[in-house]
C-alpha cells in the first residue's frame, strides 16, 4: 500500500492543453492512407479525409497537430504541394520508404484538417534544404491577409481568407537530418530565418527552435544563449527504444518481462532529461518564457514483419499505454516549461493512436489513455506528495507507481494513475486535504496480458472499463491498481 496526500489548495500552475498533441509527417501510411484518402476514394470521406479516422480523432479534442515532419520537414518545399492537384510537383521520400509522394496533401488540406479537428496547426519550415525567402513566403501565404503575391496567389487557389497559425517550426534536427549542423552554426542560421517569420494581420507567431535530441546539453546550452531572446520555444525529442540500439530495437509484440521492464525504465528517462534541460534553460531564461516542446516522443520498435522497413508500422500493446500514462503524468509535473508535447506519431507509424488497413480502423491502447488524460487539458495541477514502492527486477529497481492530479473548471479533481509492475496490484490510499469529497467514479485500462493489443478481427480486446471497488470516506480516497494498468479517478465536491 501506499499513501499519497493531495493538497487541493496547492495549486501548481495550468497544465497546458498543447501538452496533448499530436505530430504527423509523410512517413509511411500516416497521410496517405491514414489521413488522407482523396475525394475520389470508396472509403467514405469529407473532403478527402477518411471519415473514420476524423470521427476518432475528434473525441480527443486534439489541441495540437504538427506537420509535415520530421526529417520529411526539411526537405519538403512547400510550394509543390499548393494548386490543383494535377499540377502538383511530385517527388520521391527518400527518407521514408523511398516512395512517390505526389503532393496531393498540402497546406490547404493540412489546414482543413486542422479545422474540421477543432485543432491548431503547428508547421514545421524547411530551414535544412529551403531558403529564408521560401519560409518567409510560406507564412506569408497563410496568415497575410491584403495585396501581395502569395496572398494573391492563396486567393486564386480557392481560399480568400488567411488561416490563423500560431505554431511554426524553424526547422528539425538540424543537428541530423535536418542538416548535420553544429549548434552555433545553426543558432545563426535560426536567428537569420526567424528574422522573416513576421507577424502578418495580426497574426502572432509562436517561433520554435530545433533544439537537441535526448541529452545533447551542449546544444540546448548553446541554443538558449545565442538564440534564446529570438524564440517562443525549443524542441526537444526523445524515444524510448528498449534496447537502446537502433539497428535492432526490440520487438513491438511478443515481449517477455524483461524488454517490459527495460522499456519502462527507459522511458523514465524523461524525466532527467526534462530537469537537466529546465536548468540549463532557467540560466537564460529565469522568468521561464521559453517553453520546452517536446514534438517527439513515444515507443520506436522494430516494424512488424512483412511491413516496409520504411514506413515505420508498428503494433501498439498494454506496453505502450503504460508507457503513455506515465510521460503524460512527467509532462504535467513539468508543466511550467512543458508548453507543447506531440506524440510520434498520429495514425499507421510508431506510437500511433489509430491502425488504419484498407477500409478497416481500430483505437489502439495509447488512444485509449488520451482519451482518459483528456481531463488534464487546461486544468490546474494539484500537488501530490508520494513515496512510490520500488519495483525490481533482477538487480534493478524503478518506481512502481505513477501519478498525476489536477482540478478542472468545472471543479472536479482528477487523479491519473499508473502501476509499472507487470507482477504485483498495489493499493492506494489518498488523502485529500483542503476539500469535501462527495461522489468518486473511474476508468481502468487493463488486461491479464501484458503483451495484448487490439487487431481488425478483435478491435475492442482492449479498452477502458468502468472500475469498481473505488471508495470515499472522510476524504480518503482508496484504490487497487491492477498490474500493468492505466487509471482515472473522478472526485467531485
Amino acid at each position: 500500500m501506499v499513501d499519497v496526500i493531495l493538497k487541493t489548495n496547492s495549486e501548481q500552475g495550468l497544465i497546458k492543453r498543447n501538452i496533448y498533441g499530436h505530430f504527423s509527417e509523410h512517413l509511411g501510411r500516416c497521410i496517405y492512407e491514414g489521413l488522407w484518402v482523396g475525394e475520389d476514394s470508396p472509403i467514405p470521406n469529407t473532403e478527402g479525409i477518411r471519415n473514420d479516422v476524423l470521427n476518432a480523432l475528434q473525441k480527443l479534442h486534439i489541441p495540437v497537430l504538427r506537420w509535415p515532419g520530421g526529417c520529411f520537414a526539411d526537405e519538403y518545399h512547400w510550394k509543390d504541394g499548393v494548386g490543383p492537384k494535377s499540377e502538383r510537383a511530385r517527388m520521391i521520400n527518400t527518407h521514408w520508404g523511398g516512395v512517390e509522394e505526389n503532393n496531393h496533401f498540402g497546406t490547404h488540406e493540412f489546414l482543413r484538417l486542422c479545422e474540421l479537428l477543432g485543432t491548431e496547426p503547428y508547421i514545421s519550415g524547411n530551414l535544412g534544404s529551403g531558403t529564408v525567402q521560401e519560409m518567409q513566403e510560406w507564412v506569408e501565404y497563410i496568415t497575410f491577409d491584403g495585396e501581395s503575391p502569395m496572398a494573391n496567389w492563396r486567393k486564386s487557389n480557392g481560399r480568400e481568407e488567411p488561416w490563423k497559425l500560431t505554431y511554426f517550426g524553424v526547422g528539425n534536427e538540424n543537428w541530423g537530418c535536418g542538416g548535420n549542423m553544429r549548434p552555433e552554426y545553426y543558432a545563426d542560421e535560426y536567428r537569420r530565418y526567424a528574422t522573416y517569420v513576421r507577424n502578418y494581420s495580426g497574426n502572432k507567431i509562436y517561433k520554435i527552435a530545433c533544439g537537441p535530441n535526448d541529452n545533447n546539453y551542449h546544444w540546448m546550452e548553446v541554443l538558449m544563449r545565442e538564440a534564446g531572446r529570438f524564440m517562443d520555444g525549443i524542441s526537444l525529442h526523445y524515444y524510448t527504444i528498449p534496447t537502446g540500439e537502433w539497428a535492432d530495437k526490440g520487438q513491438a509484440t511478443g515481449f517477455g518481462d524483461a524488454e517490459w521492464f527495460t522499456t519502462l525504465k527507459k522511458t523514465l528517462y524523461m524525466e532527467e532529461l526534462l530537469v537537466k534541460h529546465s536548468e540549463i534553460m532557467d540560466k537564460y531564461d529565469p522568468e521561464g518564457r521559453v517553453g520546452i516542446i517536446v514534438d517527439e516522443w513515444g515507443t520506436w520498435y522494430n516494424v512488424e514483419p512483412g511491413t516496409n522497413p520504411g514506413f515505420l508500422y508498428q503494433q501498439n500493446t498494454m506496453r505502450d499505454a503504460v508507457l503513455a500514462g506515465i510521460n503524460l503524468n512527467i509532462f504535467n509535473a513539468h508543466n511550467k516549461r512543458v508548453h507543447m508535447a506531440n506524440l510520434a506519431q498520429i495514425v499507421n507509424v510508431l506510437q500511433s493512436l489509430v491502425l488504419t488497413e484498407g477500409d478497416k480502423m481500430l483505437l489502439t491502447p495509447t488512444y485509449h489513455v488520451f482519451d482518459m488524460y483528456q481531463v488534464h487539458m487546461d486544468a490546474q495541477r494539484l500537488e501530490l506528495n508520494y513515496e512510490s514502492p520500488g519495483y525490481t527486477f533482477g538487480e534493478e529497481t524503478i518506481p512502481q507507481l505513477s501519478l498525476s492530479a489536477s482540478r478542472s473548471k468545472d471543479g472536479i479533481i482528477h487523479v491519473t494513475a499508473c502501476n509499472l509492475s507487470h507482477t504485483d496490484e498495489l493499493e492506494v490510499v489518498c488523502h485529500i486535504e483542503s476539500a469535501d469529497a462527495a461522489s468518486v467514479s473511474g476508468q481502468i485500462l487493463h488486461h491479464a496480458d501484458y503483451g495484448a493489443f487490439n487487431t481488425f478481427e478483435q478491435p475492442d480486446r482492449i479498452q477502458p472499463a468502468e472500475w469498481n471497488g473505488i471508495t470515499l470516506e472522510n476524504n480518503k480516497l482508496r484504490f487497487v491498481l491492477p498490474p500493468a494498468s492505466v487509471g482515472v479517478v473522478s472526485v467531485k465536491g
